[in-house]
């Protein structure tokens, strides 16, 4: 029976076969305390036990249809994460008796901060943007999460070059909201663009991407 670094190893290169552009793990109990729980006052993970399997799944602008929110159905783009998460807990649990289940994307359904997560899983680094800037793909790359009852050794995050570094502000230059008026990100400013597009009454809503289009760093 293999150990749980040499199945950890194997969810890796089963989630890109399920279609997966990217995945790495993190232990749970690393999201505990995590930056952005932190600025939340909030807790991160609801476990310390196990880990969480992150899969990115690229939405470049070729893709439109990816991002675009429907009312109790989230986005397709997440859809299609969704199912490779389940089919990644079903493989682990049929393969290896390991019990494993898909993350709800909402941390009120249980969710976690899934962009720590995939900072701290090694896939990319955060920018000023704040989104994640993964090699090769930029931000243009959303994130799902399977939890795992599987050991997985406590690494350091790779020391990574800052993706911002010498950048001209494309993003703060783009956004719509004036979100970085302040020299940093503003999540209140961008959250307020985004439920005023889901109070717009419309069935589909392509929400704002314009920071994360703009944005040179880390394709």
């Amino acid at each position: 029976m293999p150990n749980d670094p040499e199945i950890i190893r194997a969810a890796i290169r089963k989630a890109h076969e399920l279609g997966a552009d990217v995945a790495g793990t993190v232990p749970a109990k690393r999201l505990i305390g995590c930056p952005s729980a932190v600025a939340d006052g909030q807790k991160g993970s609801q476990t310390d036990r196990g880990a969480y399997i992150v899969l990115g799944l690229s939405h470049g602008p070729e893709h439109p249809e990816l991002d675009l929110w429907e009312p109790d159905r989230g986005t397709p783009g997440d859809r299609v994460l969704a199912r490779i998460g389940k089919d990644l807990a079903r493989w682990l649990q049929e393969e290896y008796g390991v019990r494993a289940r898909l993350i709800p994307y909402q941390l009120h359904d249980g969710g976690i901060y899934l962009k720590d997560a995939a900072s701290l899983a090694g896939i990319g680094r955060m920018g000023r943007n704040n989104l994640v800037l993964v090699p090769g793909y930029g931000p243009r790359i959303r994130f799902r999460a399977v939890w795992a009852d599987l050991d997985c050794p406590e690494e350091p995050s790779p020391v990574r070059e800052d993706p911002c570094a010498g950048c001209e502000q494309y993003c703060a230059r783009a956004c719509p909201m004036d979100a970085f008026a302040t020299g940093r990100f503003s999540r209140a400013r961008c959250l307020a663009r985004m439920d005023a597009d889901k109070n717009s009454g419309r069935e589909r809503i392509d929400h704002c991407r314009a920071c994360e289009l703009a944005c040179p760093g880390g394709g």
